[in-house]
């Protein structure tokens, strides 16, 4: 049976256990819902609880375990010449078992026969059934196959019994245990938050495991790079060495690479701040409903574009545009056309990273102005002051906590960019001040290091683990800065 399949039959079980549940409740008090602890919607839920949940935590323990089991039972059954080759040979063994088993399904029981008394022909007879193989299979490995398919069956067979066992028992149990004074929604709640509790500590289980699987990485590279060379150095020359060495030779300066992040991410706060505020300014305090209603959805839009998008807009017209310009301005000035504004430059990224912040400045700020009292800008106005005064000397210094994590979470957001980086900025890892060259950010580094066959050996390719973390770090504090201000600052209106 199809996990599917059983999946939708356990939801017919759960809510089956529902009606009857329900039904059940309310036949014991009948008209006098009074005598009930609970309402009778909350022992149905009770009688649903103990026919899913238990069922649900075994199919999905039933299905993580199973595939170990079976494949060390089949890997075991390997004779011993095969199961004393390397790691990755006898994966590759088991793919091929794998792929036969898949094919062995396909055929009828003479043709199976002949196959197994003839392996050699076996090859193409898996071809005409869409079943391609790597090589030519052994016999060991079609006994395998065939052990596969039973062991599967097997396993599916006993998944299918065991789950609906359980259900129906769950019902069963919790159906015996309905009674008028019985506390179901105490228990049904106990369920509600162990499942919140659950939900909200994924997001903290998940850091944590993004966090170790960096710098286990991590430390493997400063066991081979000195720490000092990659944080305090100005070079960045990787050097790729070939596949499976572990020669450190090469320069890891993550200097030029953290200045060409924050310089790319300055300029582009420089275009997404001013815009994004006053614009949050316009439709919060001056726009009419009918014109917020239309401007701020388009605004938002912007944020839904894809990143590769604005790097293909910045490749094409942005980046071309302003070296054009820049000829023109230079023929204009010394009548020598030569641009001095390269098509991939540290403003191309900046401007176009700055365009697509835009909404998150916006909206992030119009959300603050909007939650600053009424009474404070009627008390402003009521005072004489007008609607301009009102928005510089009110309502800003209310919301300016808000405004400034606002502006501090894009900062974050613009520094972990990537695609607009790679198309606009280049590669060139470059220590410089010149907004018009080009430069490249710690994401560019990470993509170009863990591109190509990957051999987590070298420092060239765990360097990549290594700058993760350091960014990972960076945007984290900017985060927590971003809060601190907020919270610290931030006033209490009624």
């Amino acid at each position: 049976m199809n996990t599917s399949i059983l999946l939708l039959i356990l939801a017919l079980i759960g809510t089956a256990s529902y009606l009857l549940g329900t039904r059940r409740a309310v036949a014991m008090v009948g008209a006098s819902a009074t005598k009930m602890h609970s309402r009778p919607g909350y022992h149905g839920s009770y009688v649903l609880v103990w026919a899913v949940l238990p069922a649900a935590f075994i199919l999905a323990l039933w299905l993580v375990i199973s595939p170990f089991v079976i494949t060390s039972s089949v890997r075991a059954a390997f004779p011993e010449d095969i199961r004393a080759q390397s790691e990755a040979q006898q994966s590759l063994n088991y793919g091929m078992v794998g792929s036969i088993a898949r094919g062995l399904e396909r055929l009828t029981p003479e043709e199976f026969a002949a196959a197994k008394a003839d392996p050699a022909t076996l090859r193409p007879l898996l071809g005409s059934k869409g079943v391609a193989i790597a090589g030519d299979p052994q016999p060991y490995m079609v006994e395998a196959a065939e052990t596969l398919n039973t062991m599967s069956a097997a396993s599916q067979v006993g998944m299918v019994l065991v789950v609906l066992v359980v259900a129906i028992g769950g019902a069963v149990y919790a159906m015996r245990g309905i009674a008028p004074r019985f506390r179901a929604r105490n228990n049904v709640e106990k369920v509600i938050l162990a499942a919140l509790v659950l939900a909200s500590s994924i997001a903290i289980l998940t850091t944590i495991g993004i966090v170790l699987s960096m710098l286990t990485e991590a430390i493997q590279f400063f066991n081979m790079v000195p720490a000092h060379q990659f944080f305090f150095g100005t070079v960045w020359d990787p050097r790729f060495a070939a596949a499976g060495s572990t020669d450190s030779a090469g320069q890891f300066g993550l200097i030029p690479l953290l200045a060409g992040t924050l310089y790319i991410g300055f300029v582009a706060m420089l275009v997404a701040v001013p815009v994004g505020l006053f614009s949050a300014i316009y439709m919060a305090e001056y726009a009419s409903p009918r014109f917020r209603s239309v401007a701020k959805p388009l605004l938002e839009v912007l944020a839904g574009i894809p990143t590769i998008v604005y790097g293909f807009f910045a490749l094409t017209t942005v980046g071309p545009f302003l070296r054009d310009i820049s000829s023109q301005i230079n023929g204009l000035a010394t009548g020598d056309y030569t641009n001095f504004i390269q098509a991939q430059s540290v403003i191309t990224a900046g401007f176009v990273m700055g365009i697509m912040l835009i909404p998150y400045v916006s909206s992030l700020s119009d959300d603050i102005i909007t939650a600053v009292p009424g009474t404070m800008r009627d008390g402003s106005l009521g005072l004489g002051a007008t609607r301009s005064e009102t928005v510089k000397k009110v309502i800003l210094p209310a919301a300016l906590p808000g405004i400034v994590g606002a502006i501090l979470m894009t900062a974050s957001r613009a520094i972990g960019e990537t695609m607009i980086v790679v198309l606009a900025a280049g590669v060139a890892a470059r220590l410089q001040l010149n907004p018009f060259e080009p430069m490249t950010t710690v994401t560019v580094k990470i993509v170009s290091q863990l591109t190509g066959d990957l051999e987590f050996t070298s420092p060239q390719t765990l360097v990549a683990f290594a700058l993760g973390i350091t960014l990972f770090a960076i945007t984290l504090c900017l985060n927590i800065y971003a809060l601190y201000i907020v919270r610290k600052y931030r006033e209490q209106y009624e």
